[in-house]
């Protein structure tokens, strides 16, 4: 209405004059906006929901917004008059979210004559989720091209995930160890020959063990050419040996068993990705970490008599006991006391005897009518007159025997006797309550581990203590290059990807890798326009960056090669000459292939498989392309059905054969 237009202009010409009072704004801004003429409209203009794709890509690049404004909320975003001007090259983005739906369709694919056919032999096509992020490198920083997938949710599968990516783990185990062999030059090359015969190594540290021999070797050895020669190091792809890692002996399988037999330098387990020996790989930087100097703790606990061996063996108690708690704690926490104590039961003791103890250690204030009502409930075919469960109870009473005492007369856990114990006493203990009040009671139970004629167990559990700190280091380096995750997973698994990764991760790491080192700001906005159309019409955009540098140029220049020899002679030879510059010549292509056959597996004692559970299945290609263009590909099926198949990573570099026509005019 005409009087509420009115009244609108009077107050929207007060607040201005308080604005200008205030020093908010200046005298000139608010004249400025007193002479504009305001347009009401009649209606709030019609803006139809984009579809599904679109939506899930505004909402990245408006999460780009709030993190490049510091804006709280998306509301407080909408309150601004903008217009970004967006790196999505948006013929692409099309093209690839149409491609990945076209992909479901078999006769579609029939039709182009692609292989897609034959790599999806098993499985329904339209299971199949595909992911591609596509960068540019630039000089204001690497601007995304495409980040399209075709989940049908708002998840992005590029950058919200945590998935299994198999063997392009092998990308970062290989920076590790060349960063590693680069700090062993820059530690050793200045050495004399004297110095070098007579550097402490220790006979459990072969990368330091073989650095030496090598500058004795080729005195003046550079550190292109003592990188390149590190590649050329050789390693056993054996998978009959069993690894002592993470806690326990795993075994290793290669994807391609026809190198089961054969022993093979660094370089051609990283071209043609033979499993085993890039486990043994990391067992060799672990052991490096470990035993480095005769100052590591590695050194220091060999010696008997150290303090350190005690300090270790309590971390242990501390690290594993904490693991017992929280299993016990989710197995009762939450439940009545005859719920708890059927629970300590269900373990297969069914004598009365073990289960007196058990409850007893539970309920040490409990009487002897409650003991007979437990026993009769548990062991009901056993002699229970009233004057056995009087004896048992008497025999049973918990004072005079320690926790790991109760534990072996009841062949329950001790911890579980403590956690059942603690909750029926605390009910609504917190699980930071819980561990607080179970500090002492971890370090009792593994009171025998600290006894002279234990040394052997003392040995296994100092390791795999040293062995968490080894890739606490790892886990540091690979953050430093962008893996998002706060853990690795402390096995020799980690380097054929046991800890999982994250496309968009994998993606930087490949961009940081093609900018020599440097890892630069990833770019989704480019220009900001501000109040267009007005007097204070304002245009943002971006500077040139430098950047920070996180690899040498040397390594970054020896993991480009490796990655070039992976197209050219390796597992991605498929996509070799897939992208050609305008004048039709092939240009280089690099990168990584990976593919996931996750599945989650119960042992028994010896080896012996008892279930396998499919968890899901993935293949991936990290690539670069040139010296402008990188990014990862990613095909994935979730959950049990991916036990219906059985495609590898010849079906991302199928994909990527496409997108390469994208790639090549620049």
């Amino acid at each position: 209405q005409t009087d509420g237009r009115e009244e609108l202009v009077r107050l929207s010409d007060a607040y201005l004059g308080l604005l200008e009072r205030e020093a908010v704004i200046p005298p000139e801004l608010a004249g400025a906006a007193r002479e504009s003429e305001v347009e009401f409209l009649a209606r709030v203009p019609y803006r139809p929901a984009p579809a599904a794709p679109e939506r899930k890509l505004a909402t990245a690049l408006r999460a780009s917004l709030r993190s490049l404004l510091d804006v709280p909320q998306i509301y407080d975003l909408d309150r601004y008059d903008l217009t970004a001007l967006t790196s999505i090259d948006g013929g692409l983005q099309d093209w690839a979210t149409a491609w990945f739906d076209s992909l479901a369709d078999s006769s579609f694919v029939r039709s182009r004559g692609l292989d897609v056919t034959r790599i999806l032999a098993r499985g329904d096509p339209s299971r199949v989720l595909y992911s591609l992020l596509l960068s540019e490198r630039t000089p204001q920083g690497n601007a995304v091209r495409a980040q399209a997938d075709n989940f049908p949710g708002p998840l992005n599968l590029n950058e919200s995930s945590r998935i299994e990516l198999g063997s392009t783990a092998k990308l970062r185990t290989l920076v590790t160890y060349l960063e590693t062999m680069e700090d062993l030059h820059r530690t050793l090359a200045s050495l004399s020959a004297d110095s070098l015969a007579g550097h402490p190594v220790s006979a459990q540290d072969p990368l330091a063990r073989w650095a030496v021999e090598t500058l004795q070797r080729s005195p003046g050895l550079t550190l292109p050419s003592f990188l390149l020669e590190a590649m050329e190091r050789r390693y056993s792809a054996n998978p009959r040996a069993r690894f002592v890692t993470g806690g326990g002996t795993q075994t290793f399988t290669n994807f391609d068993t026809t190198y089961d037999d054969q022993v093979l330098t660094v370089r051609e387990g990283f071209q043609q990705s033979v499993n085993l020996v890039w486990v043994r790989v990391m067992r060799d930087l672990v052991s490096h970490l470990i035993y480095r100097s005769p100052e590591s703790v590695g050194w220091q606990v060999e010696d008997r008599n150290s303090p350190l061996r005690r300090e270790y063996m309590a971390r242990f108690a501390d690290e594993e006991g904490t693991r017992f708690v929280d299993r016990f704690l989710a197995k009762h926490r939450g439940k009545p006391r005859q719920e708890i104590l059927a629970g300590v039961a269900s373990g297969g003791r069914t004598g009365p005897l073990s289960l007196a103890w058990a409850f007893r250690a539970i309920l040490p204030d409990a009487t002897p009518a409650e003991l007979g009502a437990f026993l009769h409930g548990h062991a009901p075919d056993s002699d229970l007159a009233v004057e056995t469960v009087v004896a048992l109870f008497e025999r049973t009473d918990p004072a005079a025997h320690s926790l790991s005492d109760l534990g072996y007369l009841s062949s329950v856990h001790p911890l579980e006797l403590w956690v059942a114990h603690y909750l029926d006493t605390h009910p609504a203990a917190t699980r930071g309550e819980v561990l607080a009040a179970s500090a002492e009671a971890r370090q009792e139970v593994y009171r025998w581990l600290f006894r002279t004629r234990n040394l052997a167990a003392q040995d296994t559990r100092i390791r795999f203590m040293l062995e968490l700190d080894a890739f606490s280091e790892i886990h540091a380096s690979w953050q430093r290059l962008g893996y998002p995750f706060g853990s690795l997973v402390p096995s020799y698994g980690t380097a054929i990807g046991s800890s999982g990764d994250r496309p968009s991760a994998l993606a930087e790491l490949m961009g940081i890798l093609l900018c020599d080192g440097v890892r630069m700001p990833t770019i989704r906005v480019e220009e900001l326009h501000f109040a267009e159309g007005t007097p204070f019409q304002t245009v943002l955009g971006r500077r040139p960056v430098e950047g920070n540098r996180v690899l040498s140029s040397e390594v970054a220049a020896v993991a480009r090669r490796m990655l070039e020899e992976v197209v050219e002679a390796g597992t991605a030879r498929r996509v070799r000459n897939a992208v050609m510059d305008p004048a039709g010549r092939p240009l280089l292509v690099g990168g990584k292939t990976g593919t996931g056959d996750n599945r989650f597996r119960v042992f028994a004692p010896g080896g012996r498989l008892l279930e396998s559970r499919v968890v899901n299945r993935t293949a991936t290609f990290a690539f670069f392309v040139g010296d402008r263009y990188f990014g990862v590909i990613t095909a994935y099926v979730p959950g049990p059905e991916a036990g219906d198949f059985d495609f590898t990573s010849a079906l991302p570099l199928e994909v990527f054969r496409e997108v390469a026509s994208f790639l090549g005019g620049g």
